[in-house]
């Protein structure tokens, strides 16, 4: 079997404009992560800026994201809003992490650490969400 990400594709059209396609088609919300997050549901587009690349260095990182966007969909009815925080919540817990690590073995160990002790302040300061619709 052979796989690649999302940002590894040939795709002509913009991936945040399918992405929202595909939200209207199933009417859902739709993730797509990658450098940039994008999440999308009818009529809007959220772009989620916040992380590292040390992220994508580590097998797990996926499983964790889309563990954070079960535990935000499950207390926020709105999903496309719950999923463009939960992606805010764990990058910014991957910045500050990347910022103490003294190694990348350390990296996961200290964003366990980081989602841990996150807090609302901190999310607020850092977040990095971009609206287009």
């Amino acid at each position: 079997v052979f796989t690649r990400g999302v940002e590894a594709a040939k795709v002509k059209e913009n991936i945040a404009k399918l992405a929202e396609k595909l939200a209207r088609e199933r009417q859902n919300t739709v993730v797509v992560t990658g450098k940039e997050d994008i999440v999308a549901s009818a009529g809007k587009i959220y772009i989620v800026k916040n992380g590292h690349e040390l992220m994508g260095k580590f097998v797990g990182t996926g499983c964790m994201s889309a563990s954070l966007l079960g535990c935000f969909a499950a207390v926020e009815r709105k999903q496309d809003e719950a999923s463009a925080a939960a992606l805010a919540c764990y990058g910014i817990a991957a910045e500050l992490a990347a910022q103490k690590a003294s190694a990348p073995a350390a990296f996961k160990q200290q964003l366990f650490d980081e989602l841990y002790n996150l807090k609302p302040a901190t999310v607020k300061k850092m977040q990095k969400i971009e609206e287009l619709k």
